[in-house]
């Protein structure tokens, strides 16, 4: 099953609202993502700024919507580099679609965006996330003690990372 990255737009709310609600489970303790119209709203107005970039991983035949990529504060000049947060959303997660999705915006980031590097801070006991970002080639650079505020909680993470040259020659 292919994807597309698709912008996040209101059309689109009531749709991903209810996938959000369906994925309760699934996020917990991992990621707050927006449950409420006011939230997508403000999602969406971030997903245009300058420093941002935001998509729906979308499954090209039913347009279902899978999951997001976001590419976050993003730093131009002599850094080149975001930081890239994405989730899965029910039904369509752990069919791999992510994967590709997440393919797709890394190769965006680094053919469109020019970007040199990409960051994903990931809780260590989010095993699922870690497989996939190892998949696509990043590597472990270190652990941030209470590095990101989920769910009320500063919460440890992993950084990984890959560069611009590590992703062309995967």
């Amino acid at each position: 099953m292919p994807v597309r990255l698709e912008r996040p737009t209101l059309r689109r709310a009531d749709e991903f609202l209810q996938a959000v609600r369906r994925s309760r489970k699934l996020h917990r303790g991992l990621v707050s993502a927006p449950d409420s119209a006011d939230r997508f709203l403000h999602y969406v107005k971030t997903a245009k700024r300058k420093s941002h970039e935001g998509f729906l991983v979308v499954e090209a035949s039913s347009g279902g919507i899978a999951g997001v990529v976001n590419i976050n504060e993003i730093v131009r000049g002599n850094f080149q580099s975001a930081y890239l947060g994405y989730y899965a959303l029910e039904p369509l997660a752990g069919s791999g679609l992510m994967r590709q999705g997440l393919a797709l915006a890394i190769e965006y980031s680094f053919k469109q965006l020019r970007l040199h590097r990409l960051e994903a801070n990931i809780q260590p006991g989010n095993q699922r996330s870690i497989d996939l970002v190892k998949g696509l080639g990043f590597r472990l650079e270190g652990f941030s003690r209470r590095y990101l505020k989920i769910s009320g909680r500063w919460r440890d993470h992993e950084r990984w990372a890959i560069l611009a040259e590590e992703w062309r020659r995967s």
